[in-house]
């Protein structure tokens, strides 16, 4: 109990932050950039994200009301044009430009060491593939760590080309959500087993094993929905928690390693496709094996560029 009591107040700590922010003209100001900065497409006005005006506004589907009618959602990764274009044209909701392009693009060994011009680079590259689908950018490490910040960098991430921004964390990130969600930009949240912590937590582990997670869990899930997210990534939740979460909350869950009962699903499309076959997640079944294909190729080309020389 004196945990949740210490959430509680933590909660309450950072609400009371977010309110003040809002509340002060120039708390607000500096938040969303005022002045000087460079403007995004989305108005201040809008408020939060997963209200109707904003999907309205931005052109973006409604994925409430996706949830409401029982309609999965989609998502795929892509960290450049081909592949986001490919993705948008096979019909994907969602294209999510993720900080996993630190491992599986950039040989990261995680997420950890991604840069925030990194993410900026890969952005734009993909938002010149996609016309349909929605792009949400990944916010990554310490680049949020303040309110002030947290609407900064997701200001500079539209200006990229992002028409959304999800950072990882919940309770503990309300107020950064609120500068973000009171900037008119629309929010994609992230709990569960959060990749930019993976060093202290001691690696990938499923989350919601004990009673205590579970109900941290819901607590992060209805923070963020109470924030202004539009929607929450479950990461490695187990099945059964992470189908109470989805019935807990009115905005779409999509998993990714969490079961079949969430509203959506999202996958690493290197994983999906077989392109990094050093390292497979137990919960991805490839689809296509991409790498072999790469292989083969390239021994067919070695073998004709040779067989024909001299």
């Amino acid at each position: 109990m004196r945990i949740f009591k210490k959430r509680r107040e933590d909660t309450c700590a950072v609400q009371s932050t977010s309110c003040e922010i809002s509340k002060s003209p120039f708390l607000f100001a500096t938040a969303l950039g005022v002045g000087g900065a460079s403007p995004h497409r989305f108005s201040p006005q809008l408020a939060l994200s997963n209200g109707q005006l904003i999907f309205r506004a931005s052109g973006m589907k409604d994925f409430r009301q996706m949830k409401q009618r029982g309609e999965k959602i989609t998502a795929l990764t892509a960290y450049d044009y081909p592949t986001a274009r490919l993705l948008d044209e096979s019909g994907i909701d969602i294209i999510l430009v993720g900080d996993s392009v630190g491992m599986v693009v950039l040989g990261y060994l995680d997420t950890t060491d991604v840069t925030l011009d990194e993410m900026l680079h890969h952005t734009r590259a993909a938002a010149r593939g996609v016309k349909q689908a929605l792009l949400v950018a990944d916010m990554p490490i310490h680049t949020y760590d303040t309110p002030v910040q947290a609407a900064e960098t997701a200001r500079k991430l539209v200006d990229a080309g992002a028409q959304a921004v999800k950072l990882e964390g919940g309770l503990s990130h309300v107020a950064q959500i609120a500068a973000i969600t009171h900037a008119g930009i629309p929010f994609m949240a992230h709990i569960g087993m959060l990749p930019q912590h993976v060093r202290e937590q001691g690696g990938y582990r499923i989350k919601g094993r004990t009673q205590m997670e579970v109900e941290a869990l819901l607590e992060d899930a209805r923070a963020v929905e109470d924030a202004g997210a539009f929607s929450v990534v479950l990461e490695i939740v187990l099945t059964d928690v992470a189908k109470q979460i989805t019935n807990a909350i009115r905005i779409p869950t999509i998993g990714i390693g969490s079961g079949e009962h969430c509203d959506g699903q999202i996958l690493v499309t290197h994983d999906l496709i077989g392109l990094f076959p050093w390292f497979t997640p137990k919960f991805v079944s490839p689809e296509a094996r991409v790498a072999e294909e790469i292989r083969r190729a390239a021994r067919a080309f070695i073998e004709r560029t040779r067989g024909t020389a001299g």
